[in-house]
């Protein structure tokens, strides 16, 4: 449905009262989403139009116009149903076209909505609604209420005296007084504002051991409960051991509510009391509690989805070991460890099993085949996946290495999801000869070569950094998780000569389809020589040449500026500078002293301000740069592998491999992640713990308690920094001290009903 040149001014005004930005950043913005720009394109290369927005600003105007373009095209069906039943006022149009929140509309058109039969109802067809009339307008100040109901009492109408006449006139009133938009709201406003969300455990289950035995009886304030708490509960209801309701504050409700529907003394003020109860306790709490679970549940879920997200970008902007010659091992005891060997490009090259810990006669042949893989393939660097036996390969392998003499770093690597990769159609397309598990040892080695590469071919919610992701709003989540994905990819670019199609899909204006037709072109035609050669890629027209080419990157091509960010459409431009420099292109790029002399004021125009000269600058001054972190491997202790073997005091480097609303789980090389709860993970008071640590960063921690039966590690970031450790995370700076509340979070995760994979 189209909008009108009306509802577009309308949104448009909208947002701006709601980001506070300028009206041409809003206008600018919305009108490149609607002509088909991507998010990442529109931040990077359109920074004049937007006033330099960043990626989160134009995604969230982008979300929240689609949701006023919603709210308008519903806006227009609501008008023209109601108009219909000619009951549409200048007023009530006024109402609806002036909503900015869909339940607001819908509060409105919910007295005109066609609805099933219902207690009104059938007061209506029995003659009753003229009686309703009466009395709603309380006019009637003396007499008695049987009197007043006595001319409709009708028995061939089923109304067999004045108790059953002013019964259905009740009914007639309660519906009303239910539908009416500002008494609705008034609820809401008073339930969210003051209900309390209590949890009880379900009959059958009093006394049985579960993980929700800390909400057998709990109660909190509705508009306080933390996402991963309201989540807990939810998923406790739905496996049928807690039963959920809402405690609304009835009596102000009631006060509310017979404040609007009685106008004064009359007859009828003790009968409308009784209405306003009827209403509220019947038809308004069971909808309005609905309601509020579901907007609670939403508001759990956008949250839990953001700490997915961020969890996942991190992950996806770990550092690159880079272009290396690598052997990946994806460990294994009985079933032994699988080995496979890719080249600086990633290609597979060799696999081989060994099986070092399954008896002590094949240790020997187990380390001839390992040195052999290392010596013909001019290996660099070892990936160890984190999973079964991934200490003891660890060991296998630092032992091996110093028998020969030989320096090689050894980095264990998260693979979570690799399974699934291994099993993927992905993979079955790239490798359709080999078995799964050495598909998995290959991605293992590539994660450590670039693991925002090898992880996109990943569904993201398989990779196991999410909180309750199971039960979130599984559309939103993928939503999210692909726009993060995306936001990283165009961050960081793509080697058009090397990348798969998978990488490739998630380019700014490419896609899934357009991606697997640039990678058969390459196959048939050889690597890429320059962007411009992308245009012979069938189907890859102009449009999509401008929205993707920018973050496409081809190393030694025929244009140095090839290898940067500078947008093709700014390739003249750089040309200039050179000229106005009196050297090539390629002498200018990477030449800082030449660099530096750039006026960027002279090259000002009506499309090019500073912002995007600057950012031209930059990409010159360093080509080819990848904006992550360098590359550092955490150093695990060698006398810990087992969790037997931690003990408390304990000081160990760690990688955090999750982060949640209430901590954070570090991987100590135990095959169990320990949790730091969100007390411990910074000297400093932090409301969330993406200020304090992030997934994949190293940190040293102390071991405060090692439940051995249960598997149960808790650490603390906190108490390895009094102890002398220094910060752990030298990027982040100290902030001063804050008073610390008290922590009222369950110090166990799985009491917090946090999911976790467990390894091994």
């Amino acid at each position: 449905m189209a909008l009108t040149d009306i509802q577009i001014n309308r949104i448009l005004t909208t947002l701006v009262e709601e980001t506070a930005l300028s009206p041409s950043q809003v206008r600018n913005t919305v009108e490149l989403l609607q002509e088909g720009a991507t998010v990442p394109f529109i931040a990077r290369y359109r920074k004049e139009r937007t006033g330099e927005l960043d990626e989160v600003q134009v995604r969230t105007l982008e979300e929240r116009f689609d949701y006023f373009k919603e709210l308008e095209e519903r806006k227009t069906t609501v008008l023209a149903t109601i108009d219909e039943q000619g009951k549409l006022t200048p007023e009530l149009k006024a109402r609806i076209e002036a909503c900015r929140q869909k339940n607001e509309l819908e509060d409105l058109y919910l007295p005109y909505k066609p609805k099933r039969r219902t207690k009104a109802t059938i007061a209506r067809e029995r003659g009753l609604e003229p009686l309703a009339d009466l009395i709603a307008a309380q006019q009637v100040k003396s007499g008695s209420l049987q009197e007043v109901a006595a001319p409709f009492v009708d028995p061939d109408k089923e109304v067999a005296d004045a108790d059953a006449a002013l019964e259905g006139a009740g009914h007639i009133l309660a519906e009303r007084l239910s539908e009416d938009a500002d008494v609705r709201a008034l609820v809401r406003r008073l339930t969210w504002e003051q209900g309390v969300f209590v949890s009880k455990v379900a009959p059958d289950k009093a006394g049985a051991v579960s993980k929700f035995e800390m909400y057998y009886d709990y109660q909190e304030p509705l508009r306080l409960i933390p996402s991963h708490r309201m989540l807990a509960m939810r998923r406790g209801e739905k496996e049928e051991v807690l039963r959920l309701s809402l405690l609304a504050p009835e009596e102000e409700i009631l006060r509310g509510m017979q404040t609007r529907l009685i106008t004064g003394p009359s007859l009828f003020g003790n009968f409308l009391q009784g209405v306003a109860a009827d209403a509220y306790r019947r038809l308004l709490a069971p909808s309005i509690e609905v309601e509020l679970r579901l907007e609670a549940k939403k508001a759990a879920d956008e949250a839990a989805i953001q700490i997915f997200a961020d969890n996942l970008k991190n992950l996806l902007l770990l550092p690159p070991a880079g272009s290396k010659r690598v052997l990946g091992v994806d460990p294994g005891l009985r079933t032994g460890s699988k080995l496979a060997v890719v080249d600086e490009t990633g290609r597979y090259l060799e696999n081989a099993t060994i099986y070092p810990h399954t008896g002590a006669g094949k240790i020997a042949p187990a380390r001839a085949e390992l040195l052999r893989l290392l010596k013909d393939h001019g290996i660099e660097m070892i990936a160890i996946g984190n999973g079964t036996a991934s200490r003891e390969m660890d060991q296998f392998v630092r032992e091996t290495l110093r028998e020969a003499g030989l320096q090689l770093p050894v980095v264990i690597v998260n693979e979570a999801g690799a399974s699934v990769y291994s099993a993927s159609d992905i993979a079955r397309e790239e490798f359709p000869d080999l078995d799964l598990t050495v598909r998995g040892a290959i991605s293992i080695a590539r994660r450590l070569q670039d693991p925002l590469a090898e992880l996109v071919k990943i569904d993201a919610k398989s990779i196991g950094v999410g909180q309750y992701q199971h039960d979130v709003n599984q559309t939103a989540l993928k939503k999210a998780l692909d726009a993060v994905v995306e936001s990283c990819v165009n961050y960081v670019g793509v080697d058009l000569k090397t990348a798969s199609w998978a990488l490739l899909s998630y380019v700014s204006g490419i896609g899934e389809s357009l991606a697997r037709a640039i990678v058969r072109y390459r196959d048939e035609h050889g690597a890429f020589a320059s962007r411009k050669a992308l245009l012979k890629v069938p189907r890859f027209g102009d449009k999509a040449f401008e929205q993707a080419a920018g973050f496409l990157r081809i190393r030694e091509g025929e244009n140095p500026l090839d290898n940067t960010a500078v947008h093709p459409e700014n390739y003249a431009l750089v040309k200039k500078m050179a000229t106005d420099l009196g050297v090539s292109v390629e002498k200018l790029a990477a030449n800082e002293e030449l660099i530096d002399l750039i006026d960027l004021k002279r090259y000002v125009d009506g499309e090019v301000g500073l912002p995007t000269l600057r950012d031209i600058v930059a990409e010159l001054k360093k080509p080819g740069r990848d904006p992550r972190e360098a590359f550092q491997a955490v150093a695990f202790r060698e006398d810990v592998v087992e969790i037997g073997d931690l003990k408390e005091g304990m000081l160990l480097q760690g990688t955090v491999t999750n982060v949640a609303a209430f901590g954070a789980f570090v991987d100590v090389g135990v095959h169990q992640d320990g949790l730091v709860h969100i007390s411990h993970l910074a000297d400093r008071f932090i409301k969330d713990p993406n200020d304090a640590v992030k997934v994949g960063e190293i940190v040293k921690v102390k071991v405060l308690a090692v439940d051995v039966p249960r598997k149960r590690i808790s650490l603390s970031i906190k108490e390895a920094l009094a102890g002398g450790g220094g910060n752990s995370n030298p990027s982040r700076p100290e902030k001063p001290r804050e008073p610390r509340p008290r922590q009222d979070e369950a110090s166990s995760w799985e009491k917090a009903g946090f999911r976790v994979k467990k390894k091994g």
